[in-house]
Order: structure tokens, then C-alpha cells, then sequence
């Protein structure tokens, strides 16, 4: 398997898993042209695309499905909440409903030789969702715009090689910062965002003996830097009272407007 984010932050999001067979996106949330770029650059093709899946209906997550469909046939999956999310925001009826197919979280489904298993999150959308896919005996979970976790988030997220976590904020940075207060209020809720600690400390309760590397995403440009993520995530496994330390895998931030690192396993 093969797992990157094309681009990662709260301006859009796009993350690429594939296997030698099958090639799946989660998200389209940045423009055709830097989708384009970052299939290019793990030597693919939108027409080698087999599924695009989305999270929810936020722009940033959707950005691009409009014009990608006015040229490519690739079958759109959501849940039914996110689907119709969608079709509210497709104010001309660009997006033909005969791309759309409906998935349930906690029920599998089969694209070429991946199995792609949608988890319930808490964030302020119609019926969000996170994934995790399997090829084979490996696993990787993608896991953002989520306010808060649960016990369910880690065992949906447990035995994973390879992760993508949301680190939305600092904090502090948030209270301090610009934003209106019910803005502030919004992210830091259960439905919001999650935090650098926040990540971290999920992060301590999903090691285990097979990732491979994990990936932080999801940073907010106005309420984030990217070493702050990476040392407060690095605090946290370091601090948990887990039996790994911050050196064991690799922690990368993905990059916002460009293709990360590539996790092969």
C-alpha cells in the first residue's frame, strides 16, 4: 500500500491510498489543478483513479468534485447525509446523481482489491465520517474534523500501519487569536475541531508494534504552526503512558498545498 496527503489543512484537503491495483482518494477539497499535480507526482492519472470518497460536505473537503466530474466518471462515496449535503451545494446540478453511492458507517465495502470501512465522527456536518481502508492484512485509518473521540474512535483506529490525524489548533492560540467568540467556541466543541494535545493523546492510545508513520493534519493556518503540532504531539507520546517513544515511527505534518512524504507498506 501506498498513503499520502496531497494537501492538508483547513483551506482543503486530499489524502491518495492505493494499492499496485486500486487508487482511492478521501476528499477533494483543493483544486482539480493541485489534485492533478499530486496524482502526477506518485505517477498516476485522475483516469487512474478508481473512487473518490468524502468525509462531509464542507467546501474544503469538496472543493474540487464539480470540475473533476465534468471530465472524468470517477464514482463519488458518502454517506447519505454527506451526499445530500453535496447536492445542496451544486447550485447549477453539475454533478450527475448517478456518480453518488451511499455508504454506512460500520459497513464495508469492496473497491478493486481494497476494503474501505467508514467510522462515525463528531463534527458539525449533516452525517460525517472518517475511513479506514484495508488491502490485504494492512490498515490505514483517517481520522479529521472531529471534535472530540471516543472509545469507539480507537478501537475503530486500533491496529492501524499507517494514520492520519487531525491537529487543528493550539489552543491557546485559538483563545487569543481573532476569531469571533462564537467561532472559537465552535472549534473547541465536540462537533469542532481537535486540538495539537488532543491528537496527541489519541495518537498514545493507537501506537502499536506496526505503524509504519503518522501523519497530522488538518493544521489551521490562523490557530497553528507546524512545529507546534509536530513538538506537541511529540510531547504527548513521549509524556503518555504508553510504552513508545516519539522516535519509534516517523511524525510528519502534512504539507497544506503540496504531496507529503509517501508511507509504503
Amino acid at each position: 500500500m501506498r498513503f499520502t496527503s496531497i494537501a492538508s489543512g483547513s483551506s482543503g484537503n486530499c489524502t491518495y491510498v492505493g494499492s499496485d491495483n486500486t487508487h482511492i482518494l478521501i476528499d477533494a477539497g483543493v483544486s482539480r489543478k493541485k489534485i492533478v499535480e499530486g496524482l502526477n507526482g506518485l505517477g498516476l492519472t485522475l483516469d487512474d483513479l478508481d473512487a473518490i470518497f468524502v468525509t462531509h460536505e464542507h467546501s474544503d473537503h469538496i472543493a474540487a468534485l464539480r470540475t473533476i466530474l465534468k471530465k472524468s466518471n470517477i464514482p463519488i462515496y458518502a454517506t447519505g447525509g454527506t451526499i445530500e449535503g453535496i447536492k445542496k451545494s451544486d447550485k447549477k446540478n453539475e454533478i450527475d446523481d448517478c456518480v453518488f453511492h451511499t455508504v454506512k458507517t460500520d459497513v464495508s465495502l469492496c473497491v478493486g482489491d481494497m476494503i474501505i470501512n467508514p467510522m462515525k465522527i463528531s463534527h458539525d456536518a449533516l452525517e460525517p465520517c472518517g475511513y479506514r481502508v484495508y488491502c490485504g492484512n494492512k490498515k490505514v485509518g483517517i481520522a479529521t474534523d472531529l471534535g472530540c473521540y471516543t472509545d469507539y474512535t480507537v478501537e475503530c483506529l486500533s491496529g492501524c500501519d499507517a494514520l492520519l490525524l487531525e491537529a487543528n489548533h493550539d489552543v491557546r492560540m485559538l483563545q487569543s487569536g481573532p476569531y469571533p467568540y462564537m467561532l472559537k467556541n465552535r472549534i473547541l466543541g465536540d462537533k469542532g475541531h481537535l486540538s495539537n494535545e488532543k491528537s496527541g493523546q489519541l495518537l498514545c492510545r493507537l501506537l502499536n508494534d506496526k505503524i509504519k508513520g503518522v501523519f497530522l493534519g488538518h493544521l489551521s493556518k490562523e490557530n497553528n504552526l507546524p512545529e507546534l503540532a509536530y513538538e506537541t504531539v511529540r510531547v504527548e507520546v513521549d509524556m503518555g503512558d504508553n510504552p513508545y517513544t516519539s522516535g519509534d515511527f516517523p511524525i510528519m505534518v502534512a504539507k497544506r498545498t503540496e504531496l507529503s512524504p509517501v508511507i509504503e507498506f
